[in-house]
C-alpha cells in the first residue's frame, strides 16, 4: 500500500510509513445441510492492490450452493483479466463483474431448468493501495471497524430495514419485527434477472493503519452489531486469522439450531514506520517523486495464514 514520509521537527531522519494487508477468510456450514456461501480472495505479496468476493447463495432455492459457486468464479475471472487503468475504472469494473455473473446464472438456468429460481447475494471489494472500493447486491455484509466503531459501509437489500422503520414509527413492536418472517426477504439479488439495486459507490473509502474491512455473509448476524463491535473490541490486536476465528467461534459459542451458514473475510490494515535517508538540499526531489521512491524501496507487507489464500488462488470451494 501507499508510503507516505514524515520528518520530525527536530531534523531526524524521515520515516516511512507503509500500510499493508493482513488477510484471512473462514467459512462454517453451521447447523445447515450443505454449505450455500463461497467466497474466494486474491492479495498476492508484494503486490498493492487485491480483492475478495463473498456470495451467499439463496436459502430455500434450488441450487444455492451452485448459484454462489458461479458468483465467486466469475467475479474472480472477472477481476483477475481485466486491469483498471486508474481507480476511477475501478467501480465500473465492479459493476462489470456483476453483471458478468448474472449472465452466467441466466446461461445455467437456461441450460438447466431444474435450477430455476436459484440466485445468491454478492459483495466484492477492491483495496489499491490505502483506498477501498466495493460493490454489493442483497443482504450479506461489510463492515469497517476503525478506533473502537463498528461501521455497516453497505445496504441490506432486504425487508429488514422497512420492518424497523415500521417498528421506530411503533407500528409494531420490536419483538415481533425481530421475529417477522419477511424480514429475511430480499429485496435485490442475483438471479438471471434485471437486478433490482446495485450498492457501488464511485468514491473510494480511505483507509488506514488499524482498520479492520470485513466482509460476511448474514450468518453473522446471529451475533447482535453491539455484540460483534465488542468482540472485535477485544481481538482487534491480534492478526486477521485470530480475528476471523474469534469471530466464527462466537457466533458457535451461541449453539442455535438454525445457524445459517457462516462465511468472512478480514482484511486488517496494518502500518510500518522505518527511517529514509533523504536528498541532499541541492537535489530535493519532487514530493511525488519522493514518495515513489519510498514506495519502490518499501514494500508492503502482507501476512497470511494457513488458511489464507496464496497468490492467485481461491480460499473456498468455489
Amino acid at each position: 500500500m501507499e508510503a507516505l514520509t514524515r520528518m520530525s521537527r527536530l531534523g531526524a531522519p524521515e520515516v516511512a510509513i507503509t500500510l499493508g494487508l493482513d488477510v484471512a477468510s473462514a467459512l462454517n456450514q453451521g447447523a445447515r445441510e450443505r454449505q450455500e456461501d463461497a467466497l474466494v480472495t486474491a492479495f498476492p505479496q508484494g503486490v498493492e492492490t487485491g480483492f475478495a468476493v463473498l456470495s451467499d447463495g439463496m436459502g430455500g432455492h434450488a441450487a444455492g450452493d451452485i448459484a454462489s459457486r458461479l458468483i465467486v468464479t466469475e467475479m474472480f475471472a472477472e477481476l483477475t483479466l481485466r486491469d483498471p487503468s486508474d481507480e476511477a475504472d475501478v467501480p465500473s469494473l465492479l459493476r462489470h463483474s456483476v453483471d458478468v455473473a448474472n449472465e452466467c446464472l441466466r446461461s445455467q438456468i437456461d441450460t438447466n431448468p431444474s435450477t430455476s429460481g436459484m440466485g445468491g447475494t454478492v459483495v466484492a471489494t477492491m483495496v489499491d493501495r490505502d483506498k477501498l472500493h466495493w460493490i454489493s447486491v442483497g443482504d450479506s455484509l461489510l463492515y469497517l471497524y476503525r478506533a473502537g466503531a463498528l461501521l455497516r459501509l453497505n445496504e441490506d437489500h432486504s425487508m429488514a430495514p422497512q420492518i424497523d422503520m415500521m417498528a421506530k414509527q411503533g407500528l409494531i413492536d420490536e419483538a415481533a419485527a425481530a421475529e417477522h418472517p419477511q424480514r429475511n426477504c430480499l429485496t435485490s439479488a442475483l438471479i438471471g434477472e434485471q437486478i433490482p439495486a446495485i450498492d457501488c459507490p464511485d468514491d473510494a473509502t480511505p483507509l488506514t493503519a488499524g482498520d479492520i474491512v470485513l466482509v460476511a455473509s448474514d450468518g453473522l448476524q446471529y451475533l447482535p452489531e453491539d455484540q460483534i463491535e465488542d468482540l472485535l473490541g477485544r481481538v482487534a490486536g491480534g492478526d486477521s486469522k485470530s480475528i476471523a476465528d474469534a469471530l466464527v467461534g462466537g457466533v458457535m459459542a451461541l449453539a442455535d439450531p438454525e445457524q445459517d451458514n457462516i462465511s468472512l473475510v478480514v482484511m486488517k490494515v496494518t502500518g510500518d514506520a522505518q527511517p529514509v535517508e533523504l536528498p541532499k538540499p541541492n537535489d530535493v526531489a519532487p514530493a511525488r517523486a519522493l514518495l515513489q521512491a519510498c514506495a519502490r524501496v518499501l514494500q508492503p507487507v502482507r501476512g497470511f495464514s494457513s488458511s489464507r489464500s496464496r497468490p492467485n488462488e481461491r480460499s473456498s470451494e468455489a
